[in-house]
């Protein structure tokens, strides 16, 4: 009977153990570990300028593993390389800067060209070979008077450009030693033109080969200064003669001159500074394509550049897939006194940065860098107004031209490769891949209403919002 006793109390206390086990099981279950992708670092600017390049402090992350309508990150998926983001740096632009006082001037270059917090790190800029119609007045590097011609180029000096221009680039490269630069003619000295004019004309044939010797005493010229031209363009606007300087330069004159004179004449010399074709609107996608057909021109040619005054920014892949081997660059676009910051903004994100990096450019730049307060200074029958991304005046404001390059140069450097991103609904966007290993999104809500934004990247999502007509740049 003891032994029944035994038996039944262990049988009892075997069932309580394994009630108690199953009882645990439903009121503690085990909670699995919730998975939280990178954080993301974000920059907005919107069209009210209530927010200027202004980081956020809302936490953004990817924790989400579903989203509609995403906006899709594919790292795997690569395109062009970038050279940069800037502006011209006209001399109009070096004489206002270089009359800063000292602290000042030192501060706003940091803040161009450095790489600091408040930095936005500018990683390109174009120059004009002699004067653009953004100096106070006309030049080039061998006037002479009235009838008299230089053809052993004897006379040929920079001497105009080391009192602002060359200066002010050997600080900036103090700053930032890896900045490319591209050079662009306005208007070769006006005795090798058809009309002896500042204004339109075309070379003269019997000057072609003295003015590749021109271009190749200024790349020389300037290299002895500390200053290296990376590209070059034989001609600004080729086909806008009635600029203030200007010349009018057809496709079959600019493919003559190259495989001519200009190509042979940088390699005599060993040159190794690009040269690269057009430099004018999209509307005329044409004229890069012809000398490019031409194969003697074509091997002296890196590539095309581009202005969006006209035509539409697929050009730019349209000449790409012509000829996939050379690259396609996007060198100007002005912003205007009489404009609104509102729609500068929208149009040139969606344009001039997405836009271009979304046709195969390596660079986007803006016009001017700086002007004053009456849009000066500027050649008689220049533009009047060109707004900088500064005005340098008692202060220096800051212009939308800043934040639409800022947008960009602060947070994909040289060397970023663009990678797959997708367009949703009213959102423009472009991404990359840093050297550094980065993923950079640029979104543009280009819509009237504020924006969902849902990111997508590796299978995982993160949403925020972006207001109409904002710009966001997002980092992880």
């Amino acid at each position: 009977m003891h032994r029944n006793i035994l038996l039944g109390l262990l049988l009892v206390s075997a069932i309580s153990i394994h009630t108690d086990c199953n009882k645990s099981k439903t009121e503690d279950p085990v909670t699995p570990p919730v998975v939280s992708g990178p954080s993301i670092s974000y920059w907005i600017t919107k069209s009210d300028q209530t927010a200027l390049l202004q980081k956020q402090t809302a936490a953004l992350s990817f924790n989400e593993t579903t989203g509609a309508n995403s906006v899709e990150v594919d790292s795997t998926q690569t395109f062009q390389t970038v050279d940069g983001f800037g502006y011209s740096l006209t001399g109009g632009s070096a004489f206002l800067l270089n009359r800063l006082p000292t602290a000042d001037k030192a501060s706003i270059l940091q803040e161009l060209f450095g790489t600091g917090e408040n930095s936005i790190a500018v990683s390109y800029l174009r120059i004009s070979i002699g004067a653009s119609d953004l100096d106070a007045q006309v030049f080039s590097y061998d006037d002479l008077p009235a009838g008299q011609t230089d053809v052993n180029l004897t006379q040929f000096s920079l001497s105009k450009d080391t009192v602002d221009l060359i200066p002010l680039l050997q600080q900036i490269l103090a700053i930032n030693p890896a900045i490319k630069i591209l050079g662009s003619p306005w208007s070769p000295p006006v005795w090798m033109k058809d009309n002896g004019s500042s204004v339109g004309g075309s070379l003269l044939p019997q000057y072609y080969d003295t003015y590749a010797k021109y271009f190749v005493k200024y790349v020389q010229a300037m290299k002895s200064k500390g200053i290296t031209i990376h590209a070059i363009t034989p001609q600004n606007e080729p086909l806008h003669p009635g600029n203030n300087p200007s010349m009018l330069m057809q496709a079959a004159q600019q493919k003559d001159f190259i495989k001519n004179n200009l190509g042979p004449a940088f390699q005599a010399a060993g040159i190794t500074t690009k040269i690269i074709v057009y430099d004018h609107n999209c509307d005329r996608p044409d004229y890069p394509i012809e000398i490019l057909n031409d194969a003697a021109a074509r091997a002296f040619v890196d590539g095309s550049a581009f202005h969006l005054y006209a035509g539409d920014v697929s050009a730019l892949s349209t000449v790409h897939n012509a000829y996939p081997d050379k690259n396609v660059y996007f060198t100007e676009q002005w912003t205007g006194a009489n404009e609104a910051f509102s729609g500068n903004l929208k149009w040139h994100l969606k344009n001039v940065i997405i836009g271009t990096m979304r046709n195969w450019s390596k660079i986007a730049l803006e016009w001017n860098l700086a002007n004053d307060p009456a849009y000066n200074p500027h050649t008689p029958g220049g533009c009047t107004e060109c707004k900088g991304a500064l005005t340098v005046g008692a202060t220096v404001t800051r212009n939308v031209s800043y934040y639409i390059i800022g947008h960009a140069s602060k947070f994909v450097p040289p060397g970023s490769v663009r990678i797959s991103s997708t367009q949703v609904g009213d959102l423009a966007t472009v991404a990359f891949l840093t050297p550094q290993g980065k993923k950079v999104l640029i979104v543009e809500n280009d819509g009237n209403i504020d924006a969902t934004v849902r990111i997508k990247y590796k299978n995982q999502f993160a949403t925020t919002s972006l207001a109409a007509g904002a710009v966001g740049t997002y980092v992880w």
